[in-house]
């Protein structure tokens, strides 16, 4: 999968740098983990710190063009994002409520 960055706009209100991107992939489109992993990677950010809202693939093609916005830290993303788009993308509170009572046992 090869993701190219078409567009993106600073937002610092928000902490956050809303990002247009295009794919080319080989099988079916990939799922929202996958595209937000190799977003991440590609932007040397942390996979928590990227929620993938968009991905639209045009039936028989191979090339998604999707949307995402890349936050500076994931507490962040948590403060501004909607609950359901935080579970989609796999960025929970519960998951950073456990690690922090794993850390104070």
């Amino acid at each position: 999968m090869d993701i190219d960055i078409i567009e993106e706009d600073e937002n610092p209100m928000l902490h956050r740098t809303d990002v247009r991107f295009e794919m080319v992939h080989e099988d079916a489109t990939p799922s929202r983990l996958s595209v937000r992993d190799s977003l991440a990677a590609k932007l040397n950010k942390d996979s928590d710190e990227v929620v993938v809202h968009e991905l639209d693939t045009k039936y028989g093609m191979r090339k998604t063009v999707g949307y995402a916005k890349v936050y500076d830290s994931p507490e962040d993303a948590k403060d501004v994002e909607q609950d359901h788009m935080l579970e989609r993308n796999k960025i929970t509170a519960d998951a950073d409520e456990a690690e922090e009572e794993a850390e104070e046992a």
